[in-house]
């Protein structure tokens, strides 16, 4: 029994963290599951790279290496329903162990073209929140839909996110400051501005935020200081460009 439930509780983490859920969240739902199968009490230890989880008063520990991380608030949203379910008495602990492995497998993930729309449209409206103007709507389009593709191509051939964003942004701050001189913008200031939004790591900052102030300091710094390095590197793309070309 206790077997099964570290294995359980132990899935359940390892698809939350590598979702992206915050780390208090995380402990709260395998806490949650280990008190509905008998009143066990968990002892858990969770960081951005590993879970350690115990019964209480027992020599059982387990851990589980977390070496993928991408954001799929899906994926946390279905654990939560499931684990919901299960003190609920609507699912026994094998059911749960046996759903939280399908979920495991599933690759929930939008195409590249609708990720690429999504960051143009993002890009479009952001910039005329900021105060842009509608002339400006188009050439933002364009150039943020091509900037995320150049960020997903960079992720995928260096494989290093920070170098990607940057290389991104280099573009991004070329082409708005070319398209404003040659006509085609009003406000390249406006332009970068909305372009390299789908860039910046909102969600990172977020969960830093809420891992701060649920005290667990080690993930929310280490969180925090990943998503400092990426707007960095954005700044420091921004920065060369207007630097080259002022």
């Amino acid at each position: 029994m206790t077997d099964k439930l570290l294995e359980t509780c132990l899935l359940a983490g390892k698809i939350m963290m590598e979702s992206n859920a915050e780390m208090y969240r995380v402990e709260d739902t395998m806490s949650r599951i280990a008190l509905a199968s008998g009143n066990y009490r968990l002892v858990s230890y969770v960081t951005q790279t590993g879970l350690f989880v115990g019964i209480d008063q027992t020599s059982t520990i387990r851990m589980e290496q977390i070496t993928n991380r991408s954001i799929n608030l899906e994926k946390v949203v279905k654990v939560n329903n499931l684990s919901r379910e299960y003190v609920a008495g609507q699912l026994t602990l094998t059911e749960l162990l046996q759903k939280l492995k399908e979920l495991d497998k599933e690759r929930i993930f939008f195409p590249v073209w609708l990720q690429i729309v999504s960051a143009a449209i993002v890009s479009g409206a952001i910039m005329i929140l900021f105060g842009g103007t509608f002339h400006d709507l188009p050439i933002t389009l364009v150039i943020g839909g091509i900037g995320y593709t150049l960020f997903l191509c960079g992720l995928r051939f260096f494989r290093i996110r920070f170098l990607a964003e940057f290389l991104a942004s280099l573009f991004i701050g070329f082409a708005g400051i070319l398209c404003a001189r040659m006509g085609f913008g009003v406000s390249q200031d406006m332009i970068i501005i909305g372009c390299v939004m789908p860039l910046v790591p909102g969600v990172q900052i977020t969960n830093a935020i809420r891992d701060l102030l649920a005290g667990h300091y080690l993930s929310g710094v280490s969180r925090g200081t990943e998503a400092l390095m990426t707007a960095s590197m954005i700044g420091f793309a921004i920065a060369f460009v207007f630097q080259f070309m002022g």
